[in-house]
Protein backbone atom coordinates (compact mmCIF):
# COMPACT_ATOMS: atom_id res chain seq x y z
CA UNK A 1 0.00 0.00 0.00
CA UNK A 2 1.63 3.14 -1.07
CA UNK A 3 2.16 5.93 1.81
CA UNK A 4 1.35 9.80 0.74
CA UNK A 5 2.33 12.41 2.98
CA UNK A 6 -0.21 15.21 2.68
CA UNK A 7 1.44 18.56 3.95
CA UNK A 8 -0.89 21.60 4.79
CA UNK A 9 -1.79 23.62 7.81
CA UNK A 10 -5.12 24.10 6.92
CA UNK A 11 -7.09 21.18 8.48
CA UNK A 12 -9.94 20.90 6.51
CA UNK A 13 -7.78 20.43 3.58
CA UNK A 14 -5.60 17.74 5.31
CA UNK A 15 -9.24 15.94 6.86
CA UNK A 16 -10.69 16.27 3.05
CA UNK A 17 -7.61 15.35 1.33
CA UNK A 18 -7.29 12.03 3.90
CA UNK A 19 -10.01 10.55 3.31
CA UNK A 20 -10.46 10.86 -0.45
CA UNK A 21 -7.09 9.14 -0.38
CA UNK A 22 -7.74 6.52 2.04
CA UNK A 23 -10.87 5.63 0.25
CA UNK A 24 -8.80 5.03 -2.37
CA UNK A 25 -6.29 2.63 -0.40
CA UNK A 26 -3.77 4.51 0.19
CA UNK A 27 -2.23 4.87 3.30
CA UNK A 28 -1.95 8.50 4.77
CA UNK A 29 0.30 10.14 7.00
CA UNK A 30 0.05 14.03 7.28
CA UNK A 31 2.02 17.37 8.69
CA UNK A 32 1.11 20.49 9.48
CA UNK A 33 4.10 22.52 8.84
CA UNK A 34 7.51 22.37 6.67
CA UNK A 35 9.72 21.64 9.87
CA UNK A 36 6.79 18.43 10.44
CA UNK A 37 6.98 17.49 7.16
CA UNK A 38 10.46 17.11 6.96
CA UNK A 39 10.77 14.84 10.21
CA UNK A 40 7.75 12.79 8.81
CA UNK A 41 9.49 12.39 5.21
CA UNK A 42 12.91 11.16 7.14
CA UNK A 43 11.31 8.41 8.94
CA UNK A 44 8.40 7.73 6.84
CA UNK A 45 10.08 7.73 3.74
CA UNK A 46 6.26 8.31 1.57
CA UNK A 47 5.83 7.24 -2.00
CA UNK A 48 4.35 10.44 -3.13
CA UNK A 49 4.54 14.17 -1.00
CA UNK A 50 1.44 16.43 -1.41
CA UNK A 51 2.92 19.62 -0.21
CA UNK A 52 1.10 22.93 0.27
CA UNK A 53 3.38 25.98 -0.53
CA UNK A 54 2.21 28.67 2.08
CA UNK A 55 3.22 26.99 5.55
CA UNK A 56 4.75 28.34 9.04
CA UNK A 57 8.40 27.52 9.74
CA UNK A 58 9.34 26.29 6.35
CA UNK A 59 7.24 26.97 2.91
CA UNK A 60 6.89 24.74 0.62
CA UNK A 61 9.81 25.39 -1.66
CA UNK A 62 12.27 25.55 0.96
CA UNK A 63 11.12 21.91 2.33
CA UNK A 64 11.18 20.73 -1.50
CA UNK A 65 14.91 22.39 -1.49
CA UNK A 66 15.81 19.71 1.05
CA UNK A 67 14.25 16.77 0.50
CA UNK A 68 15.56 17.20 -2.77
CA UNK A 69 19.27 16.75 -1.60
CA UNK A 70 18.11 13.66 0.38
CA UNK A 71 15.68 12.09 -1.66
CA UNK A 72 13.78 11.86 -5.26
CA UNK A 73 9.89 11.54 -3.98
CA UNK A 74 7.78 12.12 -6.35
CA UNK A 75 6.13 15.73 -5.33
CA UNK A 76 2.58 17.28 -6.15
CA UNK A 77 2.38 20.89 -4.72
CA UNK A 78 -0.90 22.09 -3.47
CA UNK A 79 -1.83 25.81 -3.07
CA UNK A 80 -3.84 28.58 -3.22
CA UNK A 81 -0.78 30.65 -4.87
CA UNK A 82 -1.94 30.83 -9.07
CA UNK A 83 0.58 33.12 -10.39
CA UNK A 84 2.14 31.13 -13.30
CA UNK A 85 5.60 32.44 -11.60
CA UNK A 86 5.00 30.47 -8.48
CA UNK A 87 4.23 27.54 -10.50
CA UNK A 88 7.67 27.53 -12.86
CA UNK A 89 9.69 27.89 -9.32
CA UNK A 90 8.19 24.83 -8.13
CA UNK A 91 8.86 22.94 -10.56
CA UNK A 92 12.47 23.99 -11.43
CA UNK A 93 12.91 23.13 -7.59
CA UNK A 94 11.69 19.10 -8.66
CA UNK A 95 8.00 18.99 -8.17
CA UNK A 96 6.29 16.51 -10.59
CA UNK A 97 2.66 18.23 -10.47
CA UNK A 98 0.59 21.53 -9.33
CA UNK A 99 -2.22 21.69 -8.32
CA UNK A 100 -4.30 25.07 -7.27
CA UNK A 101 -6.94 25.55 -4.79
CA UNK A 102 -9.89 25.08 -4.87
CA UNK A 103 -9.62 21.50 -6.73
CA UNK A 104 -11.37 18.38 -7.11
CA UNK A 105 -10.45 15.79 -4.60
CA UNK A 106 -11.10 13.37 -7.24
CA UNK A 107 -8.85 14.50 -9.80
CA UNK A 108 -6.20 14.81 -7.09
CA UNK A 109 -6.49 11.47 -6.46
CA UNK A 110 -5.86 10.72 -10.15
CA UNK A 111 -2.95 12.67 -10.38
CA UNK A 112 -1.57 10.83 -7.45
CA UNK A 113 -2.33 7.35 -8.92
CA UNK A 114 -0.67 8.68 -12.16
CA UNK A 115 2.29 9.46 -10.72
CA UNK A 116 2.47 6.43 -8.75
CA UNK A 117 2.07 4.43 -11.98
CA UNK A 118 5.01 5.84 -14.23
CA UNK A 119 7.29 5.92 -10.83
CA UNK A 120 6.58 2.50 -9.81
CA UNK A 121 6.05 1.04 -13.09
CA UNK A 122 9.64 -1.52 -13.87
CA UNK A 123 9.99 -4.07 -16.19
CA UNK A 124 10.26 -7.61 -15.50
CA UNK A 125 13.87 -7.51 -16.94
CA UNK A 126 16.91 -4.35 -17.13
CA UNK A 127 16.01 -2.11 -20.03
CA UNK A 128 18.92 0.11 -20.57
CA UNK A 129 18.90 2.79 -23.23
CA UNK A 130 22.14 4.63 -24.31
CA UNK A 131 22.60 7.56 -26.35
CA UNK A 132 26.08 9.28 -26.58
CA UNK A 133 27.53 9.34 -23.11
CA UNK A 134 24.13 9.06 -21.25
CA UNK A 135 23.07 5.69 -20.13
CA UNK A 136 19.25 5.21 -18.57
CA UNK A 137 18.48 1.83 -17.11
CA UNK A 138 14.65 1.43 -16.74
CA UNK A 139 15.27 -1.67 -14.31
CA UNK A 140 17.09 0.32 -11.69
CA UNK A 141 15.94 3.64 -12.68
CA UNK A 142 19.40 5.47 -12.82
CA UNK A 143 20.95 7.65 -15.25
CA UNK A 144 24.89 8.15 -15.87
CA UNK A 145 26.31 10.37 -18.14
CA UNK A 146 30.19 9.77 -18.91
CA UNK A 147 29.75 7.40 -15.90
CA UNK A 148 29.20 9.66 -13.66
CA UNK A 149 25.62 9.09 -11.72
CA UNK A 150 23.17 11.55 -12.13
CA UNK A 151 19.78 12.26 -9.61
CA UNK A 152 16.64 13.11 -11.24
CA UNK A 153 13.10 13.90 -10.39
CA UNK A 154 11.01 11.41 -11.71
CA UNK A 155 9.39 13.81 -13.92
CA UNK A 156 12.74 14.29 -15.64
CA UNK A 157 13.45 10.53 -15.77
CA UNK A 158 10.28 9.74 -17.74
CA UNK A 159 11.43 12.61 -20.02
CA UNK A 160 14.67 11.85 -20.47
CA UNK A 161 13.23 8.43 -21.12
CA UNK A 162 10.90 9.64 -23.70
CA UNK A 163 13.55 11.39 -25.69
CA UNK A 164 15.82 9.18 -25.53
CA UNK A 165 13.35 6.42 -26.95
CA UNK A 166 13.66 7.83 -30.45
CA UNK A 167 16.99 10.30 -30.65
CA UNK A 168 16.45 12.94 -32.94
CA UNK A 169 12.44 12.84 -32.88
CA UNK A 170 10.51 16.24 -31.94
CA UNK A 171 8.83 15.80 -29.51
CA UNK A 172 6.15 18.27 -28.74
CA UNK A 173 5.66 19.80 -25.30
CA UNK A 174 2.17 18.78 -25.23
CA UNK A 175 3.72 15.17 -26.04
CA UNK A 176 6.33 15.62 -23.08
CA UNK A 177 3.34 16.64 -20.71
CA UNK A 178 1.48 13.37 -21.91
CA UNK A 179 4.42 10.68 -21.52
CA UNK A 180 5.31 12.62 -17.88
CA UNK A 181 1.22 12.83 -16.79
CA UNK A 182 -0.04 10.06 -17.64
CA UNK A 183 -3.46 11.22 -18.53
CA UNK A 184 -4.23 14.19 -19.77
CA UNK A 185 -4.52 17.57 -17.90
CA UNK A 186 -4.50 20.95 -18.92
CA UNK A 187 -1.12 22.49 -18.47
CA UNK A 188 1.05 25.23 -18.89
CA UNK A 189 3.74 24.53 -21.83
CA UNK A 190 6.43 26.31 -19.78
CA UNK A 191 6.46 23.13 -17.03
CA UNK A 192 7.85 21.15 -19.72
CA UNK A 193 10.95 23.84 -19.85
CA UNK A 194 11.41 24.16 -16.67
CA UNK A 195 11.86 20.44 -16.55
CA UNK A 196 14.32 20.75 -19.46
CA UNK A 197 16.25 23.39 -18.36
CA UNK A 198 16.78 21.37 -14.52
CA UNK A 199 17.65 18.03 -16.96
CA UNK A 200 20.47 20.93 -19.00
CA UNK A 201 21.74 21.46 -15.82
CA UNK A 202 22.38 18.34 -14.41
CA UNK A 203 23.62 16.56 -17.59
CA UNK A 204 24.75 19.14 -20.37
CA UNK A 205 28.31 20.11 -19.90
CA UNK A 206 27.39 23.48 -20.67
CA UNK A 207 23.60 24.53 -20.00
CA UNK A 208 23.74 27.45 -21.23
CA UNK A 209 24.60 25.78 -24.73
CA UNK A 210 23.37 22.64 -25.09
CA UNK A 211 24.32 20.08 -26.68
CA UNK A 212 22.29 16.49 -25.91
CA UNK A 213 18.76 18.15 -25.53
CA UNK A 214 18.30 20.91 -28.48
CA UNK A 215 15.35 22.79 -28.83
CA UNK A 216 13.39 22.63 -32.01
CA UNK A 217 11.69 26.39 -32.29
CA UNK A 218 8.07 26.48 -33.04
CA UNK A 219 7.63 22.61 -31.58
CA UNK A 220 9.37 21.31 -28.66
CA UNK A 221 12.66 19.20 -27.93
CA UNK A 222 14.94 16.31 -29.17
CA UNK A 223 17.27 14.55 -28.42
CA UNK A 224 20.79 14.45 -30.14
CA UNK A 225 21.68 11.31 -31.72
CA UNK A 226 25.08 12.69 -32.78
CA UNK A 227 25.85 13.64 -29.20
CA UNK A 228 29.62 12.91 -28.28
CA UNK A 229 31.32 12.59 -24.92
CA UNK A 230 32.36 15.68 -23.15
Amino acid sequence: MPTILVVDDEPQIVRLVRAYLEEAGFHVVTASDGEQALYVARHERPDLIILDILMPKMDGLEFTRRIRREQNVPIIMLTARVEETDRIVGLELGADDYVTKPFSPRELVARVRAVLRRVQASPQVPQVLRVGPIVLDRSTHTVTVNGQPVDLTPTEFTILETLMRAPGRAFRRADLLEAVRGIAFDAYERTVDAHIKNLRRKIEPDPSNPRYILTVWGVGYRLNPEMEDA
